[in-house]
């Protein structure tokens, strides 16, 4: 990066993310004050990289993420209705969001569709929509460059430290969750946030303990 210039911003996301579609309204505020790319990424892959489960995989973690998802949606006011089913095969949503470079209103379109309206992500009918809303060919997914962008874009986010979604990366640094926002805007305000005092130290914190795998 260029001294002085500003880090690259740059928004991994999947659509199987209740999380992901809830801190769209705060990525609409950022993208009022700053240039984001937007990079759909394939969550099962970032899962399978890191060896982790996806909450919804974890029976005692479903009801809960559901349920505080709902309540945040609730709470914020924003339109929200879960699909049918959950975790889903986002692949078809996903290639769509591939066919050309997006804005923050693609993003939203997306979302809007799985976790707005609570659409079958699954059906053709819904990827009839967002390729609409996308000005795109409901066919454009099957385009093999396409196919290879998003796995190109899944293998970048891993590299990169990517482990779940929604994560804003600032330059280097990784901004984990719909929680982590607050903390993203703080660190654009003060780019040093990270480099004195406790910030410093939990930074780089040893284990103790480490169990085995």
């Amino acid at each position: 990066m260029e001294p002085g210039k500003p880090p690259p911003l740059v928004w991994y996301f999947d659509v199987i993310s209740p999380f992901a579609a809830l801190a769209v309204p705060e990525m609409e505020v950022l993208c009022a004050e700053q240039e984001v790319t937007f990079r759909p990424v394939l969550f099962a892959g970032l899962l399978k990289a890191f060896g982790h489960l996806g909450p919804a995989e974890i029976p005692a973690k479903r009801t809960q993420t559901y349920r505080i998802v709902q309540w945040i949606a609730d709470e914020r006011g924003i339109p929200f209705r879960a699909p049918p089913a959950h975790p889903f095969n986002p692949l078809a949503l996903l290639r769509l969001l591939c066919v050309r470079e997006l804005s923050v209103a693609d993003a939203a379109a997306a979302f809007a569709l799985v976790w707005g309206e609570g659409r079958d992500p699954q059906s053709p009918e819904t990827a009839a929509a967002l390729a609409s809303a996308l000005g795109v060919s409901p066919d454009a997914g099957n385009d093999p460059a396409v196919k290879d962008r998003l796995r190109a874009n899944t293998e970048a986010a891993v590299a990169a430290g990517v482990y779940g979604v929604p994560t804003l990366a600032i330059g280097h640094e990784l901004f984990w969750g719909l929680d982590a926002m607050p903390m993203a805007r703080a660190y654009l305000a003060d780019p040093g946030l990270f480099v004195s005092g406790e910030m410093a130290r939990v930074s780089n914190l040893p284990m103790a303990v480490e169990r085995p795998r």
